[in-house]
Parts: C-alpha cells; structure tokens; sequence
C-alpha cells in the first residue's frame, strides 16, 4: 500500500483474514488513526525489529542462503532538477521471497558506497551474496568473504583489465579439457 488511505482499504477488504490474527472489536481503523499511529513510529526502531524478525525468517532449511543486492531509483522521486530521483540499493532474501534490508544511495555518490553498509548488517556466514556489476569491487569481495560469505559477481567491460584477465583464464581452462 502506498498510503494511508490505501492501508485503510486493505483492512476493511481483507478484515475476515485480518481476524485470523486480531479480534478487531472496534473493526477497521481509519485512514486518520492509521496515519497518527504510522507518524509515531521511530524509524531505526522499527528497522532493527524488522531487520530482527526478518533474520530469523529465513526459509530453504540447511540450504545456503542468496542475499541479493541491486540498486533502484524511485520513479518520480526527482525534487527540483529532473534526473536527482531518490536512488536507494535493496538486499533481497532469494529463499524468504523478501526485501530484508535497503539503504538510500548517497545522490553524489553510487552504489558503491553504499554497499559495505549493507553488508554489514547481516550475518554472511553461508550466504551468497550476488551484485550486479557495479559491486565487482575487490573491497566488496573482501568484505564478504571476511564475513565468511560467498559471492557472485557479474563482471562485464566495466573492468576491462580484469575483464580481459578472466576472459583469458576461462579460455585457457576450457582450453584443457
């Protein structure tokens, strides 16, 4: 729901599976209580409960868990000069189907910085962690693996030094068989 009035919507149509969970007595709150109730909710305290539950949420049993980072600019989240949208990189959880973790990307900056951050708040032990191109970054490979992760990085000419050095390599080892 995007605002509100729509969280609002969402309880009065869906309030029989919502009773499920609550007994509702006074039914559905309204688009104002919901806003008051929402405008009262410290933010970091709110991410770190929900950051809590969702490292506890993870679902695939004793599989490896794949963490998923990608960056995303909002639509029509420009302020002034069109082309500065609102730039924010997400961590996916790929086994609980669930955005986990997103920090706002700097708007002088790019993902780059702001993947260590992320990093940082999860646990890597038996993770993998996957990034697009912009993460193929040797502080970026450290990082997990310090943490005892592993990684997929995509590498395309945007090193083309390395680019080329891997090139090489899988020719070579294709090459052997």
């Amino acid at each position: 729901m995007d605002d509100r009035e729509a969280v609002a919507e969402f309880g009065r149509v869906k309030k029989d599976w919502l009773r499920q969970f609550l007994p509702l007595p006074n039914g559905i709150s309204s688009h104002d209580t919901f806003g008051r109730v929402f405008s009262l909710i410290d933010p970091e305290a709110f991410e770190a409960a929900f950051f809590d539950w969702a490292a506890h949420a993870r679902i695939g049993g004793d599989a490896p868990a794949q963490l998923a980072l990608d960056g995303k600019s909002v639509r029509r989240s420009h302020r002034g000069s069109p082309g500065r949208a609102l730039n924010l990189l997400h961590a996916w959880s790929c086994e609980a189907n669930l955005l986990v973790a997103q920090r706002a990307v700097d708007a002088k900056s790019n993902e780059i910085t702001a993947i260590p951050n992320i990093l940082s708040l999860f646990d890597l032990r038996g993770v993998t962690v996957s990034i697009d191109a912009i993460g193929c970054q040797k502080t970026v490979a450290r990082q997990i693996t310090e943490g005892g992760g592993d990684y997929v990085l995509a590498l395309t000419g945007n090193q083309s030094m390395l680019h080329d050095d891997v090139r090489l390599f899988m020719e070579t080892l294709a090459g052997r068989e």
